[in-house]
């Protein structure tokens, strides 16, 4: 799929004149260089190791939304989306470029977004390391040779890990930023290896162009469809199991990460392959992701020991340890990724309360409002001074992408639900019998035969005799369910102690009450009818 039409290009209009331009190298060739320049190594697997730097993950605080009169009146300000002067990028491009030219050489590559042709987005790719644009070939969709003849970009990545900004003189935070400017349709970034940075600069463009232009909804989300062409989908911040729940051997993956939600109907996949966390990965329990560790894969601040083999489990670089690698090392796969048909959405949270039933059926009011809410939890102990779990709201389960108020996304997304006739379920992933400390966590078996019994219909339609509205959350959970002990789908009765777990339950809905404050002026009616019961503990 990687185009063999030339091997170099100019790239002079962008103020590049560096006279080695690597274009459009194939994973293997990028590969061999990486280990060659002893940027990486290969692992007993056949795939690449590299190591992202003193970053091994985003960092929120340093991405920038340059404010101009397309995203002045239109992108939410704020902590989030933190506006940047336009000659203050300028400047900083200015600067970049400069540093591209004074450096060896450069890899370039012509890649695309968006799997739908109705929607899709040409980009252009210039990266200072080869492992970068590896990256690139393997999370970007892949032109023909054909299409490459005639290829012209609308976007443009310039990746520059090894360029430090001076934030008194350029404006930034500290040394590493990532700045979106609509205007000039440039995803600029520097200070930080972390691959991804790069996919995430398309997906927060993607996030306002769609919306605004396009009148189609930008989804933080995975998604598969099933033999009779119904597409399900996974909503889910990191951790909650979105990769793993999508990539089913019963259902052709459609992605992993990033779609849209078209006004015909359809979803598409953004990307053209997967980034999975593989913090203890095992063949065992996700077999699809660990056959694709292979040739072609780019594994992310992993340990490897003298055998060339890496230890999965091992965290002492970051948690945050990832797999990049194209779409087709997953051998059930739909071609193209495009979907028809939506019928079911799956919200996942790690709840480490331990008080969320393990699966329930939201209405379109609950739906909006916990997509508003994006909540997961993080676990006790893995911060200095955390003793018990803590909340934690990503709107739209994916805050650091939306550039547009939440409340905009949830008002589509209620219109595409109620269009489509799709039913919401909220999956509780995290813990059972107790919260983090003293319950377990919830068997993947058991999650999976729930996700199965609803994609199968085995959990019907709401009625009384066979739903049990929770009192607290006003969900309605299944009393019974196929593969999973009845025992389990009560949260209270998995506790053993009634007190206990409804102090700990209103303390949640507090915590969700007191996080949607901020979206309540922006929120209409039926979006404010979906939360937890009132209650001051």
């Amino acid at each position: 799929m990687s185009g063999t039409i030339k091997k170099s290009i100019s790239l002079q209009q962008y103020g590049i004149t560096n006279d080695t331009i690597h274009f459009q190298l194939s994973p293997s060739e990028l590969h061999n260089i990486t280990v060659q320049k002893s940027m990486g190594q290969e692992v007993s697997t056949g795939s690449l190791a590299i190591n992202t730097g003193e970053f091994t993950g985003r960092s929120p605080m340093d991405r920038f939304i340059v404010k101009d009169s397309i995203s002045d009146d239109k992108v939410w300000w704020g902590s989030i989306n933190i506006p940047f002067e336009s000659e203050k990028f300028d400047i900083l491009y200015d600067k970049v470029t400069s540093y591209f030219n004074s450096i060896d050489e450069l890899y370039a590559r012509d890649c695309y977004a968006c799997a739908d042709n109705n929607y899709r987005m040409n980009i252009r790719v210039i990266n200072e390391y080869p492992w970068s644009n590896m990256f690139a070939y393997n999370m970007f969709l892949r032109p023909t040779e054909e299409e490459l003849k005639r290829f012209e970009p609308e976007w443009t990545i310039l990746n520059a890990p090894g360029f430090m900004a001076d934030p008194i003189i350029d404006g930034t935070r500290q040394h590493n930023f990532a700045i979106l400017n609509f205007t000039k349709k440039i995803v600029l970034i520097g200070g930080t290896g972390y691959t991804g940075e790069i996919k995430k600069g398309i997906f927060s463009a993607l996030n306002f162009i769609l919306p605004v232009y396009k009148n189609s909804l930008p989804m933080h989300c995975s998604a598969n469809v099933g033999k009779n062409g119904d597409t399900a989908i996974f909503f889910g911040l990191s951790g909650t199991g979105k990769t793993t729940l999508s990539t089913d051997p019963e259902r052709k993956l459609i992605g992993d990460d990033e779609h849209g939600w078209t006004k015909e109907n359809t979803i598409f996949n953004f990307e053209g392959g997967c980034y999975a966390k593989v913090i203890d990965l095992s063949k065992e329990k996700e077999p699809e992701i660990y056959r694709a560790i292979k040739k072609g894969a780019i594994l992310e601040n992993v340990i490897i020991d003298s055998n060339d083999e890496v230890d999965f489990t091992d965290i002492s670089i970051t948690q945050n340890t990832r797999v990049s690698y194209p779409i087709h090392h997953i051998q059930n796969i739909q071609e193209p990724s495009i979907g028809k048909n939506p019928k079911n959405v799956f919200f996942l949270t790690a709840d480490a309360f331990g008080v969320l039933p393990p699966i329930s059926k939201l209405t379109p009011s609950q739906a909006a409002y916990h997509f508003i809410s994006g909540y997961t939890a993080k676990v006790a102990g893995t911060e200095a001074g955390v003793k018990e779990p803590i909340p934690s709201f990503s709107a739209c389960f994916g805050a650091p992408f939306m550039p547009l108020h939440p409340a905009k996304y949830a008002e589509m997304l209620i219109e595409k639900m109620n269009n489509a006739g799709v039913n919401v379920w909220l999956v509780n992933t995290g813990w059972t019998g107790g919260s983090y400390g003293v319950g377990t966590r919830m068997k993947l078996e058991y999650t999976r035969a729930m996700i199965r019994a609803v994609l199968n219909g085995d959990l019907g339609l709401y009625s009384y005799d066979k739903y049990h509205i929770h009192s607290v959350f006003g969900v309605a959970q299944p009393r019974e369910c196929p593969g999973v002990p009845t025992s389990v789908l009560s949260p209270r009765a998995t506790w053993n102690n009634d007190e206990a777990y409804y102090t700990t339950a209103f303390k949640l809905s507090n915590a969700f009450r007191e996080n949607f404050k901020k979206f309540e002026s922006y929120a209409n009616e039926e979006i404010r009818r979906g939360g937890p019961q009132r209650y001051a503990f």
